[in-house]
């Protein structure tokens, strides 16, 4: 039975989640695990310039798997007829700006996965395993989406969130800054966690949210830096104007840009110091990690909020 009467708790608009046909899922990682266990790939390829959160299902299940390099347009160098029938093909969606692309790549290879986690607003292809990750957009604790042409209602144990919520109940209540090293503790406690479907607080906000509002937000905030910096900005972007973006991908040869930014309490995240890490000459892959500012754009700024960023980047 529910309980009736005592206390109150959170109290949320009662909408729909956005992936509301993909299996609800924990974290990205265990739904990339998910796909792996269930396709029995012999081998999966997957970019330099990745996140090593990709790795941990990969070395868990000791996939054998082999790297390959992008070009600035943030597309794969590679030979697809290499791929035999047990292989696969991973490519990351970049900065929620790679669908035409995709939808290319799908025409190439068959064998396709989709890292969706920095494009949560992309629509699946048919029969093509793609995952989400919803922490990457919105303010929750974790919480994936898997769309898999194999697995279906799988029996997985539901996970917990309530533990996992200080940093954000901390970013109201004090500030960004002073939740920010519960941030990184909980980005730890994400690692190495079993597959698990989705929790039922991560649902229901994620159930709270207006995504029509947020998606055009998003689409305005990078329309605007865009329009402002693309000619200053070394990456080619190729942009319809029609896919809700992570944030905007700048890339500056001011190696202090970032320094700067931060003085200035906009903080921008690095995607990924692990490459750099990376044995052999990937210089691309390289200054991107190193060079690339992905500013924000996301629902919770203004044009006056974009203004100030841009001044700061123009007048340095």
């Amino acid at each position: 039975m529910k309980s009736i009467g005592g206390y109150f708790g959170l109290e949320l608009p009662e909408k729909e989640a956005f992936h509301k046909e993909a299996i609800a899922l924990n974290t990205g990682r265990c739904a990339l695990e998910c796909v792996l266990t269930t396709n029995n790939y012999t081998k999966i390829y997957l970019p330099y310039y990745s996140c090593e959160a990709l790795l941990e299902p990969i070395l868990k299940l000791n996939i054998p798997h082999e790297f390959y390099p992008i070009n600035t347009r943030l597309e794969p160098e590679f030979n697809y007829e290499r791929i035999l029938e047990s292989e696969v093909f991973l490519y990351i969606n970049y900065f929620g700006i790679k669908d035409p692309f995709i939808s290319t790549l799908h025409q190439i290879t068959p064998n396709l996965i989709i890292d969706n986690v920095q494009s949560f607003f992309s629509l699946p292809i048919p029969q093509v395993n793609t995952f989400y990750s919803a922490r990457k957009f919105f303010g929750v604790p974790d919480g994936a989406y898997l769309y898999s042409a194999v697995t279906t209602n799988p029996a997985f144990e539901v996970d917990s969130s309530a533990d996992r919520m200080q940093h954000l109940l901390m970013r109201i209540d004090k500030s960004a800054e002073e939740g920010y090293s519960l941030f990184q503790k909980n980005e730890v406690r994400l690692q190495h966690l079993p597959i698990r479907l989705m929790s039922e607080l991560s649902k229901k906000l994620l159930a709270s949210i207006d995504y029509d509002a947020v998606a055009e937000k998003r689409k305005l905030n990078f329309q605007y830096l865009h329009e402002r910096l693309s000619a200053h900005n070394k990456l080619s972007i190729d942009w319809d104007g029609n896919q809700v973006p992570m944030n905007y991908p700048f890339w500056s040869d001011n190696n202090n840009l970032r320094d700067l930014l931060f003085s200035h309490k906009i903080y921008c995240p690095v995607y990924w110091p692990n490459v750099l890490l990376q044995k052999g000459f990937y210089t691309l892959e390289k200054n991107l990690a190193n060079q690339l500012i992905c500013l924000p754009v996301d629902q919770r700024y203004t044009q006056t909020d974009m203004d100030y960023i841009i001044n700061l980047i123009l007048h340095i």
